[in-house]
């Protein structure tokens, strides 16, 4: 009998199996949905076998099988990614989770960190010698998927981007060959990974300069939906002028239950979460500045140890909801940006909100052409983000997203963070690299020509 391709592929994944340390799934198998399980629940993702990968040798041996066999391919650490580009229909997943190693040096401060971590398994190994590095605001966000695209979190206006943190990173490229990146080797690869998104291979691990941060004075401070207009004026001009070591990104929400008290529960609100890295006399100079503008319905802010603040948010946005979002780079909020957040600040159900989020301080300090994130001048990256665990609800929160962004998107400056982005096209990208496009497209042709590396926000080669 004449040997098919389906039996020349399934010859393959036995030799696979067999290479491998990790595990192979294949769709039917008992493990297949619990492993196609990311964070956004609206997500629905059929791939052909997913490889949990435990080092480098299964990584590359996963990148070889799904270019020898022709398999669109995508790159997963923590799942968060909002459009699921962690997933792939009818492909292959390579998943890093299983990749969870952290080393701490803290004499250089610095970590190397493996690509399948969590920002709470960094923070959990960092805090121990008092140091942390810029991330997210939720601890079960993945390493990978948040340094690639940019990163910005509470130690932002101090500390700069992620990638303004990231010394170097360990790559699997298209072709299977491991490669370290940094300023001194392949710097035309380290370039691009800061902020290029997983266009360029799979990094394996990142080594990320560390900072004293240990306790910060931190938390949220709420105030009735009716002074929006009032709090966002002042929060404006306040916070470009405010000192480095002070944080606090703007919201709208709905108060959620506990641990809040129950006379608030469900209410609409704006408000600010606060992080100071300097001391409580700094964090209170500040709060007085901002009741001072209005009368605060509910504060809850004080110092904590850093990695408590890293999590607060974690149980509120579990895996397993339904969302939604869009995001723009924000570099002014004019009285007609104001009015159109008012429109649309009443959220459609108890999770979805608006965050503005300060990417100043620091991030000014680095030249819009020394990394791929070009948007150096931006105050604010903002995400409009439509959630709720029923899925009876998708349409709701993906209209109001849509048309809450489609509002402000006129008073921003176009481009957007890359992990705000759902699946929404080229014209998109190019606006958020702006000048830094086409050398991202030259440095893609270097590292992956044939382009084997395209789900995600992608880059294509230059010709």
């Amino acid at each position: 009998m004449a040997t098919t391709a389906s039996d020349e592929f399934d010859g393959a994944l036995d030799d696979l199996r067999e290479t491998v340390r990790g595990t192979v799934i294949e769709r039917g198998d008992p493990a297949f949905d619990d492993a196609r399980e990311i964070y956004n629940a609206m997500i629905d993702k059929q791939p052909r076998l997913l490889l949990t990968c435990t080092d480098v040798a299964d990584v590359k041996a996963a990148v070889n099988f799904g270019r020898e066999h022709g398999l669109d391919t995508a790159v997963q650490s923590g799942g968060h990614s909002g459009p699921g580009l962690g997933l792939v229909e009818d492909g292959l997943v390579i998943d890093l989770g299983e990749m969870t190693g952290v080393h701490v040096d803290p004499e250089a401060e610095t970590a190397r960190v493996e690509a399948g971590c969590t920002w709470g398994d960094v923070d959990h190994a960092t805090h121990a010698f008092g140091l942390a590095t810029v991330s997210g605001v939720i601890s079960t966000t993945g390493v990978g998927g948040l340094t690639l695209g940019g990163g910005h979190g509470y130690l932002t206006r101090k500390y700069g981007l992620t990638i303004d943190n990231l010394l170097s990173a360990d790559v699997v490229l298209a072709d299977g060959r491991l490669v370290h990146a940094s300023e001194d080797e392949n710097e035309d690869l380290f370039w691009a990974l800061r902020g290029g998104g997983g266009n360029f291979g799979v990094v394996t691990s990142f080594e990320y300069q560390l900072h004293p941060v240990e306790t910060v004075v931190a938390g949220p401070m709420f105030w009735p939906l009716d002074d929006l207009e009032a709090t966002m004026r002042w929060y404006r001009e306040w916070l470009p002028e405010a000192p480095e070591d002070v944080y606090a990104f703007y919201m709208v929400a709905e108060v959620p239950g506990d641990p809040f008290p129950p006379e608030i529960h469900g209410e609409s609100v704006c408000g600010l979460m606060w992080c100071c890295t300097g001391g409580e006399e700094l964090a209170e100079e500040m709060l007085d500045e901002a009741r001072g503008v209005a009368e605060p319905m509910f504060e809850h802010v004080g110092p904590m140890p850093y990695p408590t603040l890293q999590s607060m948010f974690d149980d509120l946005y579990p895996p397993g909801d339904q969302w939604y979002w869009k995001g723009d780079f924000v570099r002014d909020l004019s009285d007609e940006a104001i009015a159109a957040h008012e429109r649309f600040a009443e959220v459609p159900t108890p999770k979805s909100t608006m965050h503005l989020y300060p990417i100043d301080g620091a991030v000014h300090d680095v030249g819009e052409d020394e990394t791929a994130w070009s948007v150096r001048d931006a105050n604010w990256s903002m995400v409009i983000v439509g959630v709720d665990p029923d899925p009876a609800n998708t349409e709701t929160i993906t209209e109001w997203a849509q048309e809450y962004w489609e509002a402000v998107h006129p008073h921003t400056v176009g481009g957007s963070y890359i992990n705000f982005m759902m699946e929404e096209g080229q014209d998109r990208i190019r606006a958020t690299y702006g000048d830094n496009y086409e050398r991202l497209r030259a440095v893609k042709a270097t590292y992956d020509p044939e382009n084997f590396f395209h789900v995600n926000q992608n880059i294509e080669p230059a010709n």
